[in-house]
C-alpha cells in the first residue's frame, strides 16, 4: 500500500498537470490566482465573471509567488511543504517543482540574476541562482525574517525581521549582511521607494519611513493597528498600505506620502494584485474572500475562497 504522502503527491500532480484553458470563462478574461494557506489550495478565479474555475491543490501551505524575470512561470512558495511549484500563468498547469527549504516569502533581483526567498519558522535568508534555483548563500538572521524589497540597481537586498524589530541589508555582491536598524515592533512588508524603505511595522498603527544611507527613521505613516504592508499602483502615482487589525486599506500619494483615501474592509486585508483596468484584488485573509476595489468609484465587491487567501496574482487577458 503507497504510503499517504505518496498519494497526496501523485493526485497533486495529476491536478496540476490539467490545463486551465478552456475552463476559465470568456476568451481573454484576466485569471486571478489565489492562495489559500489554510487550505493548501489555490483558487482560481475567472477576472470577468469573478466565478471559481478550478481548485488547484499543493502540499500544505501557501503564502507568497511571484513571476519569473522571463514572465513564462508563476512560482507558489509552499512553505509547509517545503517546496516551489512553477506553474503556466496563463493555464495554471504544472512545469515543475523544486524542493526548497521553508520559502515564505519571494522575489527575483531587478537584473534577474537571483532569488532570494525568506525563511520566516526557520530564520533564515537564502540567496539562490535564479537559473537554478541554485543555492548560492544561507544565512542565519533571527529573528523572523518576513518580507523583502530590493534596491533597483540589484546592489542590495533588505529584508524585515519581525522578532528583531529591525531591517537587515545583505549585499548581492558579496551575499553576508551589512547593516541593521531598528523600526519598530514586528516589522512586516516593505518597499523601496525613491530611495527610501517604506515599512509596515504590525505590532503598531503605521508605516516607517526608513533612509537606508543613515539608517534612520524619518518619518511614520499612520495608518491604522496591524499596519502590514504596501504595493505600488502600475502607474506609480499611489501606494496602497493594507492594516489587517483595523481592517483598513490607505491610498496614499506617491509623491507626498499623505493619505488620499480609505477603505474599511473587515476580515483583514493583506495582499494586493491590480487587474488592466486598475482595479484593487485584496486577500481578507479572516473570512475566506477577495475584494475587488474600483479605485475610480469606490466600488467595492467580494468574492468567496478559500481559507486564510494570503498571496494573489492578476494574469492580464492576453499574458500582457
Amino acid at each position: 500500500m503507497r504510503p499517504p504522502q505518496t498519494i497526496r503527491r501523485a493526485a497533486l500532480l495529476l491536478a496540476l498537470a490539467a490545463p486551465l484553458l478552456g475552463r476559465a470563462g470568456p476568451a481573454g478574461a484576466d485569471i486571478v490566482y489565489v492562495l489559500n494557506s489554510g487550505d493548501a489550495s489555490i483558487t482560481v478565479l475567472d477576472g470577468a465573471t469573478r466565478e471559481e474555475v478550478r481548485r488547484i491543490p499543493v502540499l500544505r501551505e501557501t503564502h507568497h509567488l511571484v513571476l519569473t524575470p522571463d514572465r513564462r512561470s508563476l512560482v507558489v512558495a509552499d512553505s509547509g511543504g517545503n517546496e516551489l511549484l512553477f506553474l503556466d500563468p496563463a493555464t495554471g498547469a504544472l512545469q515543475r517543482r523544486e524542493r526548497i527549504s521553508n520559502p515564505y516569502h519571494l522575489d527575483y533581483s531587478p537584473d534577474g540574476k537571483f532569488l532570494v526567498i525568506a525563511s520566516l519558522r526557520r530564520d533564515q535568508v537564502d540567496i539562490y541562482d535564479a537559473e537554478g534555483p541554485t543555492l548560492l548563500q544561507r544565512l542565519r538572521l533571527p529573528d523572523k525574517p518576513s518580507h523583502l524589497a530590493f534596491r533597483p540597481d540589484s546592489r542590495m537586498v533588505y529584508v524585515t525581521l519581525q522578532g528583531s524589530r529591525s531591517v537587515v541589508a545583505i549585499s548581492l555582491e558579496t551575499r553576508q549582511p551589512v547593516w541593521q536598524a531598528e523600526v519598530g515592533r514586528e516589522p512586516a512588508g516593505i518597499l523601496w521607494h525613491r530611495g527610501k524603505l517604506i515599512v509596515g511595522i504590525m505590532g503598531a498603527d503605521h508605516f516607517a519611513v526608513l533612509d537606508p544611507e543613515t539608517r534612520q527613521v524619518e518619518r511614520t505613516i499612520p495608518v491604522g493597528r496591524g499596519a502590514h504592508t504596501i504595493f505600488a499602483a502600475p502607474d506609480g502615482r499611489v501606494l496602497y498600505a493594507t492594516s489587517r487589525v483595523d481592517s483598513r486599506i490607505t491610498a496614499l500619494d506617491a509623491a507626498t506620502l499623505e493619505a488620499l483615501h480609505r477603505w474599511d474592509l473587515p476580515g483583514g486585508p493583506d495582499c494586493i494584485a491590480f487587474d488592466p483596468e486598475g482595479r484593487l484584488w485584496v486577500t481578507l485573509r479572516w473570512i475566506q474572500r477577495v475584494a475587488v476595489i474600483d479605485p475610480r468609484t469606490a466600488q467595492v465587491e467580494t468574492i468567496r475562497v478559500g481559507r486564510s487567501p494570503h498571496g494573489i496574482f492578476v494574469q492580464p487577458r492576453g499574458g500582457g
